[in-house]
């Protein structure tokens, strides 16, 4: 069952109560949460999300609630829950939505080890996966979002999560978080996209949410091979050029937005050495989206991949 299957006020009420067992790629989250603001959140841009049972394993539990002191009603504030423990500071009330999908990636980036993970935008298509990397404002997110309505499989907006098995992409597809002028660029390149409320004055600026594709939710448990790793960054009146990287300046620069390489140790050095070894790295400048969608469109793998070595070397 999906979450679309709950009408609004019996997604509220489970919600308030009980809670859900929602699935988001190899994740389970236990969510409760008694913000009409969050339920509705979830309700749009998580209908297509499935539920699985109740009382079931979950890999997080999460809460989303208000301050029982004079917050309450006086400048009401939102608190983050993890394990029935606050971990973040309040948040004004009306940004419970983004706190909630932030608290998500708080989650995974903290939690999950078995994966060298990596702080970036990951999509896919013809069954390879192209990682990018970069820090906020660059663009990432943008052309994120143009890619998956131009075709391409969202993977994660946010955790590109490698499996030190075998080197595959776990995909982790949720919201794509967009803030600024990228909201309204988006929404005039795709109209039909499915956005949250805009919220102003957050930490980020004006953020939004647009809804992930069903068809990437429904193919959330397909892992995939990683083609390339592309260092984006958006620049007014640029021509789009990729330029190719070497690949020992793309390893410090991934090891670089990597949450956890270091921790993996020596594990973490081999994956990361496998990622890059596999992988065609570049940068690339863009300012046009329909520009950026045409380089990407052309791209090509390597014709050799390397990544049939992991069972021995790792």
């Amino acid at each position: 069952m999906n979450v679309s299957a709950l009408t609004p006020s019996e997604l509220k009420l489970r919600l308030k109560t009980a809670g859900i067992y929602l699935q988001t790629g190899s994740f389970t989250t236990h969510l409760k949460t008694t913000i009409p603001s969050v339920a509705e959140g979830i309700g749009l841009l998580y209908a297509d999300y499935p539920l699985v049972e109740q009382d079931c394993f979950a890999d997080f539990h999460v809460n989303l609630t208000r301050p029982r002191n004079l917050r309450r009603w006086f400048k009401p504030q939102a608190l983050f829950l993890f394990d029935g423990n606050t971990i973040f500071k309040p948040l004004p009330l009306d940004q419970a939505f983004p706190m909630l999908e932030w608290g998500l990636n708080w989650c995974v980036s903290t939690h999950v080890n078995h994966c060298l993970m990596i702080h970036a935008a990951v999509v896919e298509k013809g069954g390879f996966a192209a990682i990018m990397p970069a820090p906020p404002g660059s663009g990432k997110s943008t052309l994120c979002a143009a890619l998956v309505n131009r075709g391409w499989r969202l993977l994660s907006d946010e955790l590109a999560l490698i499996r030190v098995s075998d080197g595959k992409l776990i995909p982790l597809p949720r919201p794509v978080s967009l803030k600024n002028e990228s909201i309204e660029i988006i929404r005039r390149y795709e109209p039909n996209a499915i956005f949250s409320r805009k919220v102003a004055d957050t930490i980020k600026g004006t953020v939004a949410h647009m809804k992930a594709p069903a068809d990437s939710i429904a193919r959330a448990a397909e892992a995939v091979q990683v083609a390339w790793v592309i260092f984006p960054k958006y620049q007014a009146g640029a021509t789009a050029c990729l330029e190719t990287l070497p690949q020992s300046r793309a390893f410090m620069r991934v090891a670089d937005n990597s949450f956890n390489y270091s921790l993996l140790g020596l594990q973490g050095f081999k994956a990361m050495t496998k990622l890059i070894d596999a992988s065609l790295c570049y940068d690339f400048t863009y300012s046009k989206l329909d520009d950026a969608i045409e380089i990407f469109g052309a791209l090509k793998p390597q014709a050799a991949n390397n990544n049939h070595m992991y069972a021995n070397e790792l």
